[in-house]
């Protein structure tokens, strides 16, 4: 079950232990939560700041973009290639570094499927660390997100030349995305 809350608070029961109260937006099935809980299961929940998902418009208009920007390379790459490119410099990363000792670097590129990029290297005890950020792919991008990582796929087609979508078409695009 996903819901919105609109409004939280903290109180405390009898055994002083902290309860969340939420307020949320439509029908919730407590029936069922309840139900859960007297079978003597726990549940999970998340709580984090709502943001609205990308739309696949823009998902969409992305892989046009860098379908066409590996056309214009010299020679052609493909679009995977340049995706991880975009990553690179437009995308988001996990907040903690990876080092691994340099003949590991291959491996992790193949265990990430190439959704990593070498950010510095270190020496310890007569051995060479790479350290690699670990790039989020853009189906976890939220709008905010997707927008950044659009705006500069556009910026680098423009810059090769490549036709894009004139700004009051990407404006328009990204006002669908929000709603």
């Amino acid at each position: 079950m996903k819901t919105t809350a609109t409004n939280i608070r903290l109180q405390f029961d009898e055994n002083h232990n902290a309860e969340i109260v939420l307020t949320v937006k439509g029908h919730v099935e407590i029936v069922e939560l309840k139900d859960v809980i007297s079978r003597g299961k726990e549940l999970t929940a998340e709580i984090k700041q709502h943001r609205r998902q990308r739309s696949l418009d823009a998902n969409s208009y992305a892989w046009v973009l860098m379908n066409k920007i590996g056309e214009a390379m010299h020679p052609p790459i493909p679009k995977e290639e340049v995706y991880i490119e975009m990553l690179e410099r437009y995308g988001q990363r996990e907040p903690k570094l990876l080092s691994v000792v340099s003949d590991a670097v291959d491996m992790v590129y193949r265990a990430t499927q190439n959704h990593c990029c070498e950010v510095g290297e270190s020496e310890l005890n007569g051995k060479t660390f790479k350290h690699l950020a670990i790039l989020i792919g853009s189906s976890e991008y939220d709008t905010k997100q997707m927008s950044i990582l659009i705006d500069g796929i556009i910026q680098d087609a423009k810059e090769l030349g490549i036709e894009t979508m004139t700004l009051k078409e990407i404006t328009l695009l990204k006002s669908e995305w929000e709603k």
